[in-house]
């Protein structure tokens, strides 16, 4: 029997609700009010993970959550539909309360340690945490309680609520920031006049007075703005993993101890002034930080809510033109949707009416309107900037280019290049070792002079905090991969840069890759009077509503005014033929033209041949290829500067890969390569210690993509391909290939710059502080402005070039 509510309790713990209660969790399609954001934490947990019934079975009411400790009767809920066999499952949960690179740290550590845990990696950037484990040994109720006792809360990822908690977090962080900074001004005044007062002129009790001040105005900034520092410190004791809130907390505690006492006695120094400094420096680095993770994960959340919840379906067309609003999700191929003027279309399509100006700049990074009529692909997430269109849906919404691309974008981030784990393990003992050497230091100073010892072990912890060094890389990488993003180029997995800087050779496939992977026009040979540009137009006009690629490929190649073609009757692998301007004219092959021409020529290996003949004869031929994109000569010019080997890889006859390979200045050239000789060679050069970067873009290319020390496909490739890549050129640009790898020398230099100025930094100003030339005002200035240049260079990543 469920339990009986009372009113204005908690539909939770059963708890009072506090007067103007803000929390509330939707549960069987109503509000239920909750008494704390704790509360409002489990049941929406609860909902997420489908186990709202229970709630219709419960027979009393849960005990009140706390966000530091989860009741395990309620994880256990999340191990409802649990495999029991040997399967291996993930999931993706949100955490609160990360803090800096630290908890990262001691998150993946603390899971790694759990029976049955394959894998676990938490994204600084975004908040999510990537959990593998094996359903023999380890349930999700087992993840999440070790989260719960290591004090972060955790659960299934949602986008709408991740959001929300980001913002509170934001929110919550200024406003201890603020009152941090507000009582470093206040404090500020009662401390000048007694450091001014050198020559006597202020009394002993004026002297108290303004002390006695200085600590009550330090008092919010202890007991509130210091809190993130005093909460990490404690969970870094409890469970022996010791991060950088530790030196942090011990040293504000130090100071405003120390300064009690002195207070209290009647004689010493007091660093009142500087604890609020510290602490209000300290925040404003995080801020920065947060602020910084923010914005690189906005561009990735944007892709998420680019397909709209809605859209208007014309399910009697071309019978009816009458619309009815249905959920994206319940689109089918085959359906047809209108799309009108500032909508994101729902899902991928075809334009089956209207012509208009599409923004693909969520998709391809590119910021100009593109043009698209009938007959033309728009992919899901496009918005239309022009005129109404009426869509046939090709794919369903959940199988659209922009649920690929959702589905690559919770992969993205999801761990962590060689170079940031390294800088990972280095503060984890940095921040042990500097524990022990602040105790080292106040020893020494202790028998050198007592009456300095805690200033300067003060000093020395508060100088030394490791925050830059554990930011010196995730934001440098979180700046460079958003900036990226907003090219076109979606980073999945966290080594791309790394990797392609260290990349000696890079292989190209050729169809779809090096060339367009669709024809285009490449000669016109003329056999009578009429112009080229009258024959063009004469075939485009016959093509005008093929969807064949042949069509759309003469389309293109025409210019000026369209004419228009009536009695048009296509002949099935053969061509097409219709009346123009009164006049009969036939387009297609040399026998269905009647191009028995002895001028007519042969075909050549790589190219299609259609004929326009008219009522005199064979007017024209067209021969028609795959062209060569515009930037591919470019960009294998770039590779090959930078020291690069470049080698096309193609399953095409070899004739024809080394007819591109020669165009492009390539010196090696393999064709006629079945999928699996293409992965045979990649591991050949891999064994004699090549580090190999791969571009493709058909399903054969998935398994050697996969092989590749990093990999890249096109955007326009396969499906397949692009879930095995590491990185998807979203814009199908391969310039933003080159682009990558500029982005990459220019984020591991940036890396190298931070970790270099944290060192340094650490290095000077630690033996300074422990020499005691360093006070503890001074130290919180150096340590916050090390952290802030730091990030402050990682995010000249975010400016394009």
């Amino acid at each position: 029997m469920s339990a009986v509510l009372a009113p204005c309790a908690c539909f939770h713990c059963g708890l009072p609700v506090p007067a103007g209660s803000r929390w509330s969790v939707d549960v069987d399609g109503a509000a239920r009010t909750m008494c704390c954001p704790g509360c409002e934490a489990v049941a929406a947990s609860i909902v997420a993970s489908g186990c709202a019934d229970y709630y219709l079975n419960r027979t009393e009411f849960a005990a009140p959550a706390d966000l530091a400790a989860l009741a395990p009767p309620e994880l256990v809920l999340y191990d409802a539909g649990a495999a029991t066999d040997d399967a291996v499952s993930d999931a993706v949960y949100s955490v609160d309360g990360i803090r800096c690179a630290a908890c990262v740290w001691l998150i993946e550590r603390r899971l790694r340690g759990v029976a049955g845990v394959r894998a676990a990696d938490m994204n600084v950037t975004t908040g999510r945490l990537s959990v593998s484990w094996n359903d023999a040994e380890c349930r999700p109720s087992t993840i999440l309680g070790t989260l719960r006792q290591i004090g972060y809360a955790a659960y299934p990822f949602d986008p709408q609520r991740h959001g929300e908690q980001l913002e509170r977090e934001r929110k919550k962080l200024f406003r201890q920031l603020f009152i941090a900074g507000l009582s470093m001004m206040q404090v500020m005044m009662y401390a000048l006049p007694v450091y001014l007062a050198n020559d006597g002129t202020m009394d002993a009790d004026m002297t108290a007075l303004m002390h006695w001040a200085s600590l009550l105005l330090t008092l919010p900034a202890l007991l509130y703005s210091a809190q993130p520092f005093w909460r990490g410190a404690w969970i870094g004791i409890k469970t022996r993993m010791p991060g950088m809130d530790v030196p942090v907390a011990l040293g504000i505690a130090a100071a405003a101890g120390g300064s009690i006492v002195a207070l209290l006695r009647g004689e010493g120094d007091v660093y009142f002034d500087s604890v609020t400094m510290f602490i209000f420096l300290l925040l404003g680095s995080r801020y920065l930080e947060l602020s910084a993770r923010r914005a690189a994960a906005g561009a990735l959340e944007n892709l998420r809510h680019a397909l709209p919840a809605a859209a208007a379906r014309m399910a009697l067309f071309p019978a009816s033109r009458r619309t009815e609003l249905v959920a994206s999700s319940a689109l089918q191929a085959g359906d047809v949707i209108l799309v009108r003027p500032g909508e994101a279309v729902a899902a991928d399509g075809i334009i089956v009416e209207g012509d208009t100006d599409v923004d693909l700049a969520l998709l391809t990074g590119e910021s100009r309107a593109q043009r698209r009529a009938v007959g033309d692909e728009l992919p899901g997430g496009a918005v239309n900037t022009g005129q109404p269109v009426l869509l046939r849906v090709t794919r369903a919404a959940r199988q659209s280019t922009m649920a690929l691309l959702v589905e690559l974008v919770e992969r993205a981030g999801m761990g962590k290049p060689r170079i940031a784990q390294w800088a990972d393990r280095v503060a984890a003992w940095f921040v042990a070792a500097l524990l022990l050497f602040a105790v080292a230091v106040w020893v020494a100073w202790h028998l050198i002079d007592p009456a300095r010892a805690w200033q300067v072990a003060v000093a020395v912890l508060v100088v030394s905090c490791p925050c830059a060094l554990s930011l010196a890389t995730p934001t440098a990488l979180a700046a460079a991969t958003s900036r990226l993003l907003r090219s076109g180029v979606l980073v999945v997995q966290p080594h791309v840069l790394e990797t392609l800087h260290r990349a000696t050779h890079i292989i190209f496939d050729k169809t779809g890759t090096l060339t367009r992977g669709q024809p285009a026009l490449r000669a016109v040979r003329l056999f009578g009077a009429a112009a080229r540009a009258d024959c063009l137009a004469l075939a485009a006009a016959l093509e005008e509503s093929s969807t064949h690629p042949l069509g759309a490929a003469l389309r293109a190649a025409a210019s000026g005014p369209r004419r228009e073609a009536r009695e048009l009757r296509q002949t099935a692998g053969q061509g097409i033929e219709g009346v123009v301007d009164g006049v009969h004219y036939r387009l297609g092959s040399a026998t269905f033209a009647g191009a028995e021409h002895p001028e007519a020529g042969a075909p050549s290996d790589d190219a299609s041949l259609v004929f326009l003949a008219g009522p005199a004869g064979v007017l024209a031929r067209f021969e028609l290829a795959d062209a060569l994109r515009e930037d591919a000569a470019d960009v294998v010019r770039q590779f090959q500067r930078r020291g690069m080997e470049v080698i096309l890889l193609s399953g095409d006859a070899p004739a024809l890969a080394a007819r591109v390979a020669g165009q492009l200045g390539i010196a090696r050239a393999l064709g006629g390569q079945m999928p699996e000789q293409k992965l045979a060679f990649v591991q050949a050069l891999q064994a004699q210690g090549a580090v190999v970067a791969m571009v493709g873009d058909g399903v054969n290319d998935a398994a050697v993509l996969r092989a590749a020390d990093v990999s890249f496909a096109m955007g326009g490739g396969s499906d397949l391909a692009r879930m095995h890549a590491d990185c998807v050129l979203m814009s199908n640009r391969l310039s933003d290939l080159g682009d990558c790898a500029q982005t990459a020398s220019r984020t591991l230099a940036v890396v190298r710059q931070n970790l270099a100025w944290a060192t340094l930094y650490n290095t000077c100003a630690i033996p300074a502080a422990a020499l005691g030339m360093l006070n503890p005002w001074m130290s919180s200035i150096g340590m916050s402005v090390s952290s802030a240049v730091v990030v402050i260079n990682a995010l000249r990543l975010r400016a394009k070039d």
